[in-house]
Parts: structure tokens; C-alpha cells; sequence
């Protein structure tokens, strides 16, 4: 009989989390652990063999060995590209006069004689 690890699975959305704790044969990699922890179950939009995840906050991949006490966590798709946003962030600084229009950093303050 192979040892078992006690693992946990989590996923969240802004009004709902779900936080499943499992025991997996050791040497169980992520995309097998997520698939015996019936996750789908409760977010069937979740796509283990294509899902973005980590364990503890830090990216992994779905072939990565499992260690007794690991949190798998699976993460949202990117619902706007963080670079587009700080770009038009930026603009609409730049249009309000907020930022330099030619640097995009704040504007010089005026010495007042």
C-alpha cells in the first residue's frame, strides 16, 4: 500500500471559495490531485488540464510533485491584460493633466516668485 499525503485544494470567485482537503498517494502530481478532489464539482467552469495554478501563492506546474501539506490553488483567468490597463490608466492621467505628456511622469511644479 503507498503512503498517503493530506493535501488541500482551493479555488475562489469574489463571493464564493471552496477549500477541499484530500489525502493523495505520495508522488501524486497537481493535475491529478485536482481531479480527484471534485472541484469541478462545485465550479465546473475550472479546466484542470489547462488551469493556471500554484501551491502557497508561488506558480506551478500541473506535472509538479506533490508534498504533505501543499495548498493547490487555482487561478482565475486575467478578465483585462494588466499592461493594456496601466496604459489607459496612464492616458486618462495624461488627458487630466495629472502626468507630463511627453515623459508620463508627474508634471514639474512651478517655482512661484
Amino acid at each position: 500500500m503507498s503512503e498517503k499525503i493530506n493535501i488541500e485544494v482551493v479555488y475562489g470567485l469574489p463571493a464564493r471559495q471552496v477549500l477541499l482537503a484530500l489525502s493523495v498517494a505520495q508522488g501524486c502530481d497537481i493535475l491529478a490531485a485536482i481531479k480527484q478532489s471534485g472541484i469541478v464539482d462545485h465550479f465546473p467552469e475550472i479546466e484542470p488540464e489547462s488551469a493556471s495554478v500554484g501551491i502557497f501563492s508561488r506558480a506551478a506546474k500541473l506535472d509538479q510533485t506533490l508534498r504533505d501539506g501543499d495548498r493547490i490553488e487555482i487561478y482565475r483567468p486575467l478578465i483585462a491584460d494588466p499592461k493594456e490597463l496601466r496604459k489607459i490608466r496612464a492616458e486618462r492621467a495624461k488627458a487630466a493633466g495629472r502626468a507630463d505628456k511627453t515623459t508620463g511622469g508627474r508634471p514639474k511644479q512651478r517655482a512661484e516668485a
